[in-house]
C-alpha cells in the first residue's frame, strides 16, 4: 500500500519477541514510500490505570527515542499513555523530530478532558507537529471483569471518543474527527514553520539542559532528598 499510494505509513502492531522469552511489546513499524521496512519504535511508559494496566503484558521499550528520516520529513511515534510524559515528548524533539505521530486507544472517563490540550502543549514546547490518533468505538468481552480499583465488574473499558487531529508548533491546530464514527483526516504541514517558531522563541536554546540532568542524575538515587526550603516561622 505504501509503494502503491507513495506515501510513509506508521503501522501499529503487537509484537512478539520470541528470541527474549516471547515477550510482548506495543510497537509502530515505520514503513517507507518504496515499501521497505525503515525501523520500528517501542511504547516506552505502561499504564498502570484502573483498566488499562498494560503491565500484566506489556514490557517497557529499550529502543529511546528514535527519529525516521523519510521521503516527506523526519516523524517519530509517541504510542498511546507515552503523551502523559513531558520528557518523552521532549526527547523525540531532541532528536530532531518535526513530526510526531500519538496512536492511542483511550476512553471518555479516562482522559477526554486531557485530550484537546496534551498534543498542542508538546507541539509548542517541542517545535513539531503532533498527529493525535484515537479510535472510536466501544469493545465488549465476553465475561464481566474489574481491575481492583473498587468499581463493579464489567464487560467493557469505556467509549473510545475518537476526535483525532493534528497540532501545530505555532499553537494551531486542525477541527477534530467524529468523536463516534471513523474518519480521514487529511491535513498539509510546512514544515518550515518548525524552524520558524524555533527562532522565534528559542525554547531550546535557552533551555537549561545541563542543570535538568544534574537534577535527573540526583532525583534517581535512593538517598535523594527534595529540595525544600522550609518556612523557620512554621516551627514556631
Amino acid at each position: 500500500m505504501a509503494k502503491t499510494h507513495n506515501m510513509v505509513i506508521v503501522s501499529p502492531i503487537l509484537e512478539r519477541d520470541e528470541n527474549h522469552g516471547s515477550t510482548i511489546w506495543n510497537t509502530a513499524v515505520i514503513i517507507g514510500h518504496n515499501g521497505n521496512i525503515i525501523g520500528k519504535t517501542r511504547k516506552n511508559h505502561i499504564p498502570r490505570v484502573g483498566d488499562f494496566n498494560e503491565s500484566t503484558y506489556y514490557m517497557e521499550s529499550q529502543l529511546g527515542h528514535p527519529v525516521f528520516q523519510t521521503k516527506y520529513g523526519k516523524i517519530a511515534v509517541n504510542i498511546c499513555y507515552g503523551r502523559h510524559h513531558v520528557l518523552n515528548w521532549m526527547a523525540y524533539g531532541l532528536n530532531g523530530a518535526e513530526i510526531v505521530f500519538n496512536p492511542s486507544a483511550t476512553v471518555g472517563s479516562l482522559s477526554e478532558p486531557m485530550w484537546s490540550i496534551e498534543a498542542r502543549n508538546a507541539s509548542i514546547a517541542n517545535n513539531y507537529f503532533v498527529g493525535s490518533v484515537n479510535r472510536v468505538g466501544t469493545e465488549l468481552f465476553p465475561s464481566p471483569f474489574t481491575s481492583g480499583d473498587g468499581k463493579p465488574a464489567h464487560k467493557d473499558l469505556g467509549e473510545f471518543y475518537g476526535s483525532s487531529y493534528v497540532s501545530a508548533p505555532d499553537a494551531s491546530r486542525t477541527p477534530g474527527l467524529s468523536r463516534n464514527s471513523d474518519g480521514l483526516l487529511i491535513s498539509e504541514v510546512d514544515l518550515n514553520l518548525c524552524q520558524q517558531v524555533k527562532d522565534k522563541w528559542c525554547f531550546q536554546m535557552t533551555a537549561r539542559y545541563e542543570i535538568y540532568a544534574k537534577f535527573l542524575k540526583e532525583f534517581v538515587k535512593s538517598d535523594f532528598k527534595p529540595q525544600v526550603i522550609a518556612d523557620v516561622s512554621l516551627r514556631e
